[in-house]
């Protein structure tokens, strides 16, 4: 079986990109199954900047991508290239992390389980042991790791250390925050830019604190959404991967909006994570391109 690669890469938008990368992988024997292309050159926004996600099967004797690293060399440094090769079959490993509300956590085990969810999953890590029963079942380990709100910084500091520290031992390539209720230091959000992803509401900056659905349904809301995003140290704001929204109305209650709210947070934490394990996903600024 020939081994399959994705590249991805980005670049100040110039002629003779895609022509290089098709002549490349030619050249080496490959095949391109699929590949998609995007320059942000249009707006007040635009970043002047070039995106391409190629899917293609290379030859027996390129089965490391150190290879084909070799090869891009000089293609890489006469564009500029932010360029990455990554092995098809192989299963990125991410880390969950939940605190008291078990939706999004459920989802994504069962998704896994069912090979839904091409991921490994070494570790999950809360701030209660809520959860630890359903972790357990599935065989995957459970790490509590306390931290109650309005920790002191030392506290706080000691805590993310361990979370940071289990990240590191598991070679983990992905960090979920699912429904995990804890802001996360600027320092860990360094560290983990653009491998670590947050679901929230979309009612946000409007209905901020507890039960927000409960808000929600006694302003008449008509629209619940989510939003899912990388994690930045602005609380919220990162750049947003996927979000999704559905009706509702005045005959649904305050659970009702709870329960609707909740679907959709799944739906869009499992696709955003989805994407980007499947190397779908470039940060373009404080944005993001999605090749779907």
């Amino acid at each position: 079986m020939r081994p399959s690669y994705i590249l991805t890469l980005a670049a100040r938008d110039q002629p003779g990109i895609v022509h290089a990368v098709a002549g490349l992988l030619f050249q080496a024997g490959c095949n391109i199954v699929d590949s998609q292309q995007f320059g942000d050159l249009e707006g007040a926004d635009a970043t002047g900047l070039f995106f391409m996600r190629v899917h293609f099967e290379a030859p027996a004797h390129l089965a490391d991508p150190t290879q084909l690293r070799t090869l891009f060399e000089h293609a890489r440094q006469q564009f500029q290239m932010d360029l990455h090769f990554h092995v098809q079959a192989r299963k990125p490993r991410v880390m969950l992390m939940v605190s008291q509300h078990g939706h999004c956590l459920n989802d994504l085990l069962f998704r896994w389980q069912s090979r839904q969810l091409p991921v490994e999953i070494p570790a999950v890590v809360s701030n209660h042991e809520t959860f630890r029963g359903l972790v357990e079942g599935y065989g995957i380990p459970f790490h509590h790791l306390p931290l109650a709100a309005g920790a002191d910084a030392a506290t706080k500091d000691t805590q993310e250390a361990a979370v940071m520290a289990i990240a590191d031992r598991e070679r983990v390539d992905l960090v979920v925050l699912a429904r995990y209720m804890q802001i996360l230091s600027p320092g860990l959000c360094d560290a983990w830019r653009g491998r670590a992803i947050n679901i929230h509401h979309s009612f946000l900056p409007s209905f901020k604190g507890a039960k927000p659905y409960f808000q929600a349904h006694a302003r008449g809301v008509k629209l619940i959404g989510a939003t899912a995003h990388y994690v930045t140290a602005d609380l919220d704001e990162g750049p947003i991967i996927e979000q999704d929204v559905e009706r509702v109305d005045h005959t649904l209650s305050a659970e009702d909006f709870t329960a609707v709210g909740r679907d959709i947070e799944c739906m869009v934490l499992a696709r955003a994570v989805r994407w980007h394990v499947e190397h779908r996903v470039l940060l373009n600024g404080h944005k993001t391109v999605v090749f779907r």
